[in-house]
């Protein structure tokens, strides 16, 4: 039996096996060849960016020096193609301010404008995505004053990052003209202190006041979803955050936008798998960075892992796949920068289809009667069914296998050591 053929016979067991469960193997794999996953650009530089901004600051780090890194924007490029050729599904560029293309413009960050990334739109749509999302970079700048952004006493410096994000939202409406989709538009700021401070109010009023005059520029909100990012603490700025989660969920409460959750922002045994329920119970979009984080918000590369799979199973039994949007947010340097793009989109792809691959209605009936000794067994009767066979099949119908590194390698030798 040649592996094609391994590869249809295993998976007509697992179709027979699932279907005992009340699983529809072949609407779970057309469901997720639909759900758009939006792959961010920083993986491939180590988040250095392309305006010449400054060196990394906000308390934002990468580890290690694996050769390779893309140094420009030809080479970012080329490295995304290559790594996007390697990820099954249906796919989205996340993209920070800070990617601009300035081709000779001496503008600042406040006057970026949709030109400045006209040459994304033209390469998102060679490579056939599904739009692009935006993230303004309040980060690795001069204008980052006393770790500061939106929340500076100093009015000059907050004014010009109101200019920034107002910027940003009319490059956000441009991109969903472009492609025809809602663009999210994220903001995160690394405005925090050391050590404890004298004053925790007037910051989250200098900040919600920096909100509302963003959100005055009178964007097309069925273009463009604008979030906010909370964090508990970064490094620098250990005591204290202004964006804590807590201002950020009441604001977007208040003025109708999103609440983005990261799950590298919480503390260590805090899940984002069970704040997502919560918000989809007063937002209708809820917008996910996924990462994993390690002890602390340490930007891992994501994988397989029960709290991913706990994520999806959130977004899949709560019919939530229209109104979660799902991004990714990591930066490994230490290892082959394309293998960490493509492992950690193919983990939320296996968490999506696992989640795809349970039969939801009898376990909430289950605890819903109160038989939690039937749930707790049910639950862990999905555990060994052949998700693996289910796997394999959607990976050849998107032409691709399992065996991805041979081809990082090749580049590896081909493109990447040229690099110096």
């Amino acid at each position: 039996m040649s592996e094609k053929e391994n590869i249809i016979f295993m998976y007509e067991q697992a179709k027979k096996q699932y279907a005992l469960y009340g699983v529809d193997v072949e609407k779970a794999l057309n469901t997720l060849r639909q759900i758009p996953v939006s792959v961010h650009c920083w993986q491939g530089d180590d988040v250095i960016g392309l305006d010449g901004g400054g060196s990394l600051s906000g308390g934002i780090q990468t580890t290690g020096n694996y050769p390779g890194r893309a140094r420009n924007f030809e080479e970012l490029k080329r490295d995304i193609e290559k790594a996007f050729s390697l990820m099954p599904g249906k796919k989205r560029l996340n993209l920070h301010a800070s990617y601009a293309i300035l081709g000779g413009d001496k503008v600042d960050r406040n006057a970026y404008a949709p030109k400045h990334f006209a040459p994304w739109v033209e390469f998102a749509k060679k490579l056939g995505l599904d739009g692009i999302d935006f993230n303004p970079t309040l980060f690795s700048h001069e204008n980052v004053k006393d770790g500061l952004t939106l929340s500076s006493p100093d009015e000059k410096i907050r004014k010009f990052w109101v200019e920034h994000c107002k910027a940003c939202i009319k490059i956000s409406e441009y991109f969903a003209t472009e492609f025809g989709t809602r663009a999210l538009m994220n903001i995160w700021i690394p405005d925090g202190f050391k050590d404890v401070p004298a004053d925790r109010l007037s910051p989250r009023l200098r900040l919600k006041k920096s909100l509302d005059e963003i959100l005055s520029c009178g964007y097309d909100r069925n273009k463009v979803a604008v979030a906010v990012e909370s964090k508990v603490f970064g490094i620098g700025v250990e005591s204290y955050t202004v964006g804590s989660n807590e201002f950020y969920q009441n604001y977007a409460a208040n003025n109708g936008i999103c609440c983005l959750l990261d799950n590298g922002h919480y503390h260590p045994l805090e899940y984002v798998s069970d704040k997502i329920p919560s918000l989809l119970a007063f937002y209708d979009t809820v917008a996910l960075h996924v990462t994993r984080g390690v002890r602390w918000d340490s930007d891992h590369v994501v994988l397989f892992e029960d709290e991913l799979k706990e994520i999806a199973k959130e977004i899949v039994r709560n019919d939530a796949i229209d109104k979660v949007k799902i991004g990714l947010d990591y930066f490994d340097a230490s290892i082959n920068r394309l293998s960490a793009w493509v492992t950690g989109q193919r983990a939320v792809q296996k968490a999506l289809l696992y989640a795809l691959l349970v039969n939801d209605a009898p376990l909430k009936k289950l605890q819903d009667e109160g038989d939690f000794t039937a749930l707790m067994v049910a639950q862990e009767e999905y555990k060994t069914l052949p998700f693996g066979a289910v796997w394999q099949e959607y990976l050849k119908r998107e032409g691709l296998c399992e065996a991805y590194l041979p081809e990082i390698r090749k580049y590896e030798n081909d493109v990447l050591k040229e690099r110096k």
